[in-house]
């Protein structure tokens, strides 16, 4: 099993603290952390980040966890990870996901609805490019060139590189589904090993129906990662931010995470919480989120209990555990780093 930590996300950039995360960074490869990915959310970009974190390391993989499909045209988005995995000697992963509603219609000003064609288009577009095609696609949202004006099908100037991995963050049935059939590996949320066939019993049915299996696909997901001997403190800062993955990542109408939890055997609790959430009661909604929840979709207890967590990981298929180490400061996050990385090799 191997290990992945994030940086970025939706508050990132509200403090100057990139330097800070640079350092963690470095760190991290020394530790032998395998990938580091960055998140846009409406923080930082998912790229600026890595491009100068390719100046400053030499081994750790840098992905893109996620670039949002509606953000960036979907040549755009090869040209990117082309010049990427050209500037840090192929070292890049492209991590795509559709987002949600209001991100995509709010912040992008796109079209949400048919998240799963789009992103089955820009997947192809992107192919091409990368097999150094000339860009010709007539698809439903994705027409190149576009009809009845004065462009034509273009290569772009860069060689092609069909080494580049795509990975996808996806969570409903049917585009896990599609995950499985064809992407190198998969961006995991709202997953516990108790429940693991909410998620990958469709990426094992994607990947069979496209001749393919599930050892194909990377399965990267995780929790946040803390040792104590008395969990509640770790618990109670925790339930805030599940509380907010049940109500707020996405509108009330649509939230694919908490639709998630539903199937992996959370549904009557993701129900209230998101009820009590979008009515404004946001305390309130955090205290109905229970400590078995907070448990399971995270790594917490003394050694042995964090190791526990980790092998019932690795055993329901995880094949790189996306880490979020707790701490005061950076200096306590990475001790508990170092701490994973240790236990990780003891792993059955």
């Amino acid at each position: 099993m191997k290990v992945s930590i994030g940086i970025g996300g939706a508050a990132s950039g509200a403090r100057r603290d990139f330097k800070n995360q640079v350092e963690f960074v470095v760190e991290a490869e020394r530790l032998g952390v395998d990938t580091v990915w960055t998140a846009e959310a409406w923080g930082l970009d998912a790229i600026s980040p890595l491009a100068y974190l390719a100046a400053k390391t030499e081994k750790i993989r840098l992905g893109t966890g996620i670039m949002q499909i509606s953000a960036r045209s979907p040549s755009m988005t090869a040209m990117t990870a082309l010049t990427m995995a050209a500037i840090s000697d192929d070292r890049f992963i492209l991590g795509l996901g559709a987002s949600g509603p209001q991100v995509v219609e709010g912040l992008q000003g796109r079209p949400f609805k048919a998240p799963l064609s789009r992103m089955r288009e820009t997947v192809d577009i992107i192919r091409m490019a990368f097999a150094g095609d000339k860009l010709a696609y007539n698809g439903k949202y994705h027409q190149l060139p576009l009809p009845g004006g004065e462009g034509k099908a273009l290569r772009l100037a860069q060689p092609g590189n069909d080494k580049i991995p795509i990975y996808l963050a996806t969570l409903g049935p049917k585009t896990l589904e599609y995950t499985g059939a064809v992407a190198q590996g998969w961006l995991g949320t709202s997953f516990t090993p108790e429940h693991a066939q909410a998620h990958l019993g469709y990426i094992d049915a994607g990947a069979q129906a496209a001749g393919r299996s599930l050892t194909d696909v990377d399965i990267q997901v995780g929790g946040a990662v803390g040792f104590a001997d008395d969990l509640q403190p770790l618990i109670d800062a925790l339930r805030p931010g599940m509380a907010f993955t049940l109500g707020a990542m996405g509108s009330p109408k649509t939230n694919f995470y908490n639709e998630a939890y539903r199937r992996g055997g959370w549904q009557d609790v993701a129900t209230q919480v998101q009820a009590l959430w979008v009515s404004g009661k946001r305390e309130e909604a955090a205290a109905q989120v229970p400590d078995e929840m907070i448990k399971q979709a995270n790594l917490l207890g003394d050694e042995a209990g964090v190791k526990a967590r980790m092998q019932a990981f690795k055993d329901a298929g995880v094949t790189t555990l996306r880490v979020q180490p707790l701490g005061a400061d950076m200096a306590a996050r990475l001790n508990v780093l170092g701490r994973i990385m240790d236990l990780v090799g003891t792993l059955s």
